[in-house]
């Protein structure tokens, strides 16, 4: 009798060392619990065992039959031999097997006599029905028609054969024969799931579904299995953020009330244009959150242009008001320094405390970045230790130890998505109590990923643009297939300067080094020459299309006072075009600029290039977003394209990137660098289940908030989502 195993047990004891030791260093598995866990990526459907006679084309088919002989012969359009092997079912029907190239080990192979599983689909040529490079699995030595009762042929003809995520030196018939030797050993796992919540959710039981994934009996078995599994991932997630969001409500933090005549009062009185409705209503709900005695944790989404700085600017000025400070984080200096200009201007008198001519109500506003200079650096981490320095901006030079604050009231982090979860961690920790937390991102969010990733926080949407943001028109400009076109999209450009207005154009990559990773050409591309570089382009242009123009040049490696140089001349109309990488994808505003061309545009992702195109239209003038490409009509990068071209709506595209990215990296996979479990779940597909699986959650966590009476199901969680992911959502 075969001794029994669980999910716990070593695969050597199981597999055998060498299969074992495959498995562990080429896909990551060690335990029988890893193995059955490593699910299908897909199945393939099979057909019965088929009579050859009765074969039709374009059927997919697997049949059962017996090499009869085989030939090699020159291929007529192309170098190589075409190896052909005839094989029979015994009942007189003949098919023809064909595979191209040198395979003279496949001819050894299928030499006559051998019986065989044959899986394709039929075509047919001059007459005769064959199958091209079909997959097959030979029997035994000497086996006979009768074999078809053997394993093998049970595996290979299934109706629903899985094909899993498999490696080289492992292929998917292995995974499959030891995903089988497995679960024939296997004790059933205790089930973590209350028996009533699968009774209510119609879920079956674990056992069932993890045997059912492997092999199903049904396609409806299958659906059943993939629910179940689905089920567990979700519910797990939400688990873990119901936890966060409970435990965080109990967490004691300063409030921080509205006072109705401080310096946001002051501030609102001479804003010269009306808020929309919804900063107003946003910016309710934030102030509610900053005067309670737990820390806000919010995420405030909205289109590139509906005014989230505005809104995080009157959060700050409130946490001022009650005697506190407020940081805002900004991914680059560029932004950084934007962000310092804009408050500043925006509070005129009310930004300098202190100095002749300040207002009645009135704070400072300090800068930290890395390129400071050292009696700069001193002066401003004074104001900011002393708490003269209510609003403090500044990049990742913030985390550094020596920025110190007198009383950090308001975390501000703007474009989330740029920073690591340790960076926004480490900037909460300079509070001496939790800071209250408002993320921004100008990346629309899915309901189903905010709901699943963000399930912690309270979230904020700005829909509505301000009045007098202008429309922009986007369209792909194919250069390989219309050089033309590339040469109207320059004269384009000429003319919007010629009218007074300012152009961008942004490339990939800045020139200076080898590629990096990120900016070397993806599988997708049908280009594989190196990304357009900033550094190459300006003078080309110079010279060329915009010889005449007065251009500049903007990219990451610059100095930070030649970047802001270079920025403000831009914002004053110093400058006609800038050359510029994605370091203005963020944050950048330059209403006069109506025009962007951005090259090679399928270099870059679907959120970029919606970012992108936000710097345009920002004033009365409309904007107009060029992306340019040699990417060819039909390929998955030109889609890509045409799909940003026809919407500006950011969460119509976000989905479409979401679709197109792995789901592992939305659910924080890459983040936490270790395995997961969370391998089923679709954001967007399984939005239902999302749902359904988060009121679960809320309802079992109220009444069990560190599930004491489910250890089972407590020990689940723990294993999909591991403390190193936890803490990646805690994060957030």
């Amino acid at each position: 009798m075969t001794e029994s195993s669980t999910v716990d047990t070593p695969l050597k004891k199981l597999v055998g060392e060498k299969t074992a030791k495959a498995l562990a260093g080429h896909l990551d598995l060690h335990t029988a619990g890893d193995l059955v866990y490593h699910f299908p990526r897909r199945y393939d459907e099979r057909g019965e065992h088929t009579d050859i006679r009765s074969l039709d084309v374009g059927e997919q088919v697997t049949v059962l039959a017996q090499v009869q002989r085989t030939a090699v012969r020159p291929m007529r359009q192309r170098r190589g031999n075409l190896l052909e092997v005839t094989v029979g079912d015994g009942s007189g029907g003949t098919l023809t097997l064909t595979f191209f190239g040198n395979q003279a080990w496949r001819e050894r192979e299928l030499r006559p006599g051998r019986w065989g599983l044959f899986a394709g689909k039929v075509t047919e040529f001059r007459g005769k029905r064959q199958l091209n490079g079909p997959e097959y699995v030979l029997l035994g030595e000497g086996g006979e028609g009768e074999a078809a009762a053997n394993e093998e042929v049970e595996e290979f003809a299934g109706a629903l054969i899985p094909v899993y995520p498999a490696a080289a030196a492992v292929p998917t018939w292995v995974i499959a024969k030891c995903v089988r030797m497995v679960l024939d050993t296997l004790t059933p796992p205790e089930d973590p799931l209350p028996a009533t919540m699968r009774a209510t959710r119609n879920l079956v039981g674990l056992d069932v579904a993890l045997r059912e994934i492997h092999r199903p009996s049904t396609k409806e078995a299958l659906y059943r299995a993939r629910r179940r599994l689905k089920w567990d991932e979700a519910f797990a997630v939400q688990v873990t953020l119901v936890q966060r969001k409970l435990r965080a409500a109990d967490w004691p933090a300063r409030p921080r009330p509205p006072k109705p005549d401080g310096l946001l009062a002051a501030f609102d009185a001479r804003l010269p244009y009306e808020l929309t409705g919804g900063q107003r209503d946003v910016g309710r709900e934030i102030a509610a959150d900053l005067g309670t005695a737990h820390p806000m944790h919010r995420l405030l989404q909205g289109e590139v242009g509906s005014g989230k700085t505005l809104v995080a600017l009157r959060a700050m000025l409130q946490v001022v008001d009650a005697g506190g400070q407020a940081a805002l984080l900004a991914p680059t200096e560029v932004l950084a320094a934007q962000h310092h200009r804009g408050i500043q201007e925006l509070l005129g008198p009310l930004a300098q405390a202190g100095e002749l001519g300040a207002a009645e109500h009135a704070t400072r506003v300090e800068l930290v970045t890395g390129s400071l200079g050292a009696a700069a650096r001193r002066r401003a981490l004074a104001e900011v230790a002393e708490g003269r320095a209510g609003i403090v901006l500044g990049t990742h030079a913030l985390l550094y130890e020596g920025v110190d604050f007198a009383d950090l009231g308001l975390v501000v982090v703007d474009e989330q998505h740029r920073f690591g979860v340790e960076q926004r961690d480490a900037l909460r920790a300079k509070a001496d109590q939790p800071p209250h937390v408002l993320v921004m991102t100008a990346t629309p969010i899915p309901r189903t990923v905010a709901m699943t990733v963000y399930g912690d926080l309270e979230v904020s949407t700005l829909a509505q643009l301000p009045q007098g943001r202008s429309p922009i028109a986007s369209h792909v400009v194919p250069a390989a297939e219309k050089p033309a076109y590339l040469d109207r999209a320059w004269r384009r450009l000429r003319e919007e300067v010629a009218a007074g207005h300012q152009a961008y154009v942004v490339c990939p990559r800045i020139g200076e080094g080898p590629q990096s990773e990120e900016e070397a050409p993806k599988e997708d591309d049908t280009v594989r020459r190196p990304p357009l570089a900033v550094t190459e382009v300006a003078p080309l242009l110079a010279e060329g299309p915009l010889h005449g123009l007065r251009i500049g040049v903007l990219h990451g490696k610059l100095p930070a006072d030649e970047k802001d140089a270079v920025m403000r001349s831009f914002a004053e109309g110093k400058l006609d075009v800038l050359v510029a990488t994605t370091v203005v994808e963020v944050g950048v505003n330059v209403p006069n600029a109506t025009v962007m061309i951005v090259l090679d545009a399928d270099r870059f992702g679907v959120s970029q290039l919606h970012q992108l195109r936000g710097r345009v239209g920002r004033g009365s003038a409309a904007g107009l977003c060029l992306l340019v490409t040699e990417a060819t009509e039909g390929t998955p990068a030109r889609e890509r394209l045409d799909a940003v071209a026809s919407t500006t709506d950011g969460f119509k595209l976000a989905e479409l990137d979401l679709e197109q990215r792995r789901e592992g990296d939305v659910l924080g996979a890459t983040q936490s660098g270790r395995r997961s479990h969370l391998r089923l779940l679709s954001l967007l597909r399984d939005a239902d289940l999302i749902r359904d699986a988060r009121a679960e959650a809320i309802t079992l966590v109220e009444e069990d908030p560190e599930l004491a009476r489910h250890p089972a199901l407590a020990a689940s969680v723990a294993a999909l989502v591991d403390e190193e992911r936890a803490e990646y959502l805690e994060k957030g």
